[in-house]
């Protein structure tokens, strides 16, 4: 069965697809060498290759990146990582090992990808930057995954620096280059373009290898891949230009998947997603229209801006037929996204939301504080009430529901739209947009034709929402990911040991869309007894700022037996999640308080939370809810037929 909902992630990152499947793909270009094509997405493993590596070959550029190693060296290895990142840590450990076993044959790059989650991720990768500045930036690097526990806040960054002999005045000068923040930022798109929405991920020569694998794997590819660079030399490419050479046939996203001889008419539009339109978001078109187009956009994302011509023309060919609904997505590393998007709905208090829409994305660049002002006051906006409303974080929460219903969905990247509930990623060319709103005019004036009010169309097409798809021919593979490999060890477990169905719930207590699904699990325990067991892993929302404080509460609560009774007191006061409210929770259970706020006090369980959601980024879980039912990928609160689609095939085959 395909999931209804599939995260790719991002943040995730969560992921998934999240920038990446907004950048047009590039094919391989000419004059490459065969073997540093990138093969056909989803071609088998060539016998010996390394497991989990992506035969895809991504382009990813060194730039100003810092790189240890010779220039001649056949194999680049690219890291994207995060010194918080107790994977990371891992994976450092794996790369200086590689870099003895292959000296002179392995060059290393690394880039920064900081995540949201991570406080002090960002600041030390700028310390790090700030060293480079001097020669010293493998020397911080190495001291800053060596001191990862408890090492990594800014008195720690000066002694590092005074221990490395830097010119300490100039260091912190340096931390507050813009240069630096932009190439945080670039990397870190480009770590979602090419899908490593989760630290560490490696890419060798353009290959993808994600999370802290066994050193066996890494060798096994860079084997495959000194074989391959060799062949490049043999056949008169220079040892320096060999990544060159590899980059300028490689793909800059994610290809599709290619589609099959026997199928020359388009693939099937997705399926139609239950897609909310809240009466308080921005829309404009027909009020009653054929179409209903629900975009979810970040004011400060380049692709939400290339798509803003497009929407116009739609808006001028179709007039009245269609509808767009404007949500809120912004995005983590865009540092102004989320003030941009409070800013627009202090303009849409006043009725000037699609007027302050297009200035700001006509001034991307100028999406502070001043500039937001400077634009409301060019718009001819009440001043002072436009303040107030950025002063008291009136729209705070509009914009985190609208993130979180987006993540739910899928929208996890930027621009998504749904179409009808049909989902369509990125800024793609008007005539993409066309072929879909012609389909689903037609299918509204069916509707229409049959009885169907105007004003009902939309409620008529999204029934259809959450229908499961035909099930699949005898002997057809499964078309989705399994995932086998969440570790569950430690983790909250209710159900049986030996139970053939396991559900393991990546979740944020914070979340509205979790606390819908906690009735459809009590479901699924009545329903199935002893056949299904429930994991629980964190995943707290970096926008929900109560959601980790939470978690932790949660394994406080763990250590004393009494994790799913705190489980249930959270999730019925979503409102009410703050240190005095946990406290009082704790004390209901009748839990040891001493142990408890101790507990909360020395963020004992700090490092076991931060582990949980970087695993959920890994395979793909970077919005929340998200399930894995013995490893099959449901997304969001759906309901409990879906899950039990899911559950009935997973135990049928026990049989």
């Amino acid at each position: 069965m395909k999931p209804s909902v599939i995260i790719a992630l991002l943040v995730g990152g969560v992921v998934g697809f999240v920038v990446g499947s907004m950048f047009k793909n590039q094919g391989p270009g000419s004059g490459a060498a065969p073997t540093a094509q990138a093969p056909a997405p989803g071609a088998p493993r060539p016998p010996g290759a390394a497991p989990g590596a992506d035969n895809t070959v991504f382009k990813v550029p060194l730039d100003e990146s810092p790189v240890k190693g010779p220039a001649t060296a056949l194999v680049t290895i690219v890291e994207f990582s995060d010194y918080q990142c107790p994977f990371c840590s891992r994976g450092h450990n794996t790369i200086t090992q590689l870099e003895k076993d292959y000296e002179g044959k392995v060059r290393v790059a690394m880039k920064q990808h900081p995540l949201d989650f991570h406080p002090r991720a960002k600041p030390a990768a700028l310390a790090a930057l700030a060293a480079g500045e001097q020669g010293k930036y493998w020397e911080m690097h190495n001291l800053l995954f060596a001191n990862q526990q408890g090492g990594l806040e800014d008195v720690n960054f000066q002694q590092y620096a005074q221990q490395l002999g830097l010119n300490v005045e100039k260091w912190k000068a340096d931390m507050q280059l813009p240069k630096f923040q932009a190439q945080i930022s670039k990397e870190t798109a480009l770590a979602m373009q090419v899908g490593a929405t989760g630290t560490p991920a490696f890419f060798i020569n353009g290959r993808k290898l994600s999370g802290a694998q066994p050193i066996e794997n890494f060798k096994r590819l860079i084997d495959e891949e000194l074989g391959k660079a060799q062949a490049l030399v043999s056949a008169g490419t220079p040892a320096d230009q060999v990544y060159t050479k590899i980059m300028a046939a490689a793909v800059a996203a994610p290809p599709p998947t290619p589609q099959q001889p026997s199928q020359p008419s388009a693939p099937p539009p997705p399926a139609v997603r239950k897609v909310d339109v809240p009466a308080d978001s921005p829309a404009k078109g027909g009020k009653h229209a054929k179409v209903t187009i629900v975009a979810w956009s970040d004011f400060q994302c380049p692709f939400c801006s290339r798509v803003v011509p497009t929407l116009k023309q739609i808006e001028d060919t179709y007039g009245d037929q269609v509808k767009v609904v404007f949500r809120h997505q912004p995005l983590p590393f865009h540092n102004n996204a989320k003030i941009a998007a409070e800013a627009s709905m202090a303009a849409n208090e006043q009725g000037k939301f699609w007027p302050y829409h297009d200035k700001l994305f006509a001034n991307q660049q100028g999406l502070d504080r001043a500039s937001l002002e400077r634009y409301a006051q060019e718009l001819g906006l009440d001043l002072g009430k436009f303040k107030a409303s950025l002063d008291s974080g009136k729209f705070t929460k509009k914009v985190e529901e609208d993130s979180a219903q987006g993540m739910a969905v899928g929208a996890n990247g930027t621009p998504t739209f749904f179409i009808n509930g049909r989902e369509f990623v990125g800024a793609q060319p008007f005539e993409a947009f066309k072929g879909v709103i012609d389909s689903e005019i037609k299918k509204a004036d069916e509707l229409i034709a049959k009885g169907t009010k105007l004003e009902n169309v939309y409620a008529e097409l999204q029934k259809e929402a959450g229908k499961a798809p035909p099930p699949a021919m005898p002997g057809a593979p499964e078309p989705e990911k399994v995932v086998s490999d969440i570790n569950i060890t430690g983790a909250p477990i209710k159900g049986p040991k030996n139970a053939p169905v396991t559900i393991i719930a990546f979740s944020d207590f914070q979340c509205p869309f979790c606390s819908r699904v906690v009735p459809t699990l009590k479901q699924i325990e009545d329903t199935y007894g002893g056949k299904v067991r429930v994991a629980f892993k964190h995943q707290p929302l970096p926008f929900h700022q109560n959601a980790k404080l939470a978690a932790m509460a949660s394994m406080a609560a763990n250590e004393q037996g009494k994790f799913w009774q705190m489980h249930d007191k959270m999730f019925a006061n979503q409102q009410a999640l703050d240190r005095a409210s946990l406290e009082r929770y704790a004390q209901e259970l009748g839990l040891d308080m001493g142990k408890f706020k101790a507990a909360l006090d020395s963020n004992k369980f700090d490092a076991y939370v931060t582990a949980d959601s970087t695993e959920g980024m890994r395979v793909g879980a970077n919005g929340t809810p998200t399930f894995f039912i013995n490893g099959r990928q449901v997304v969001g609160a759906q309901p409990f037929e879906a899950f039990k689609n899911v559950i009935d095939q997973e135990l049928a085959k026990k049989k």
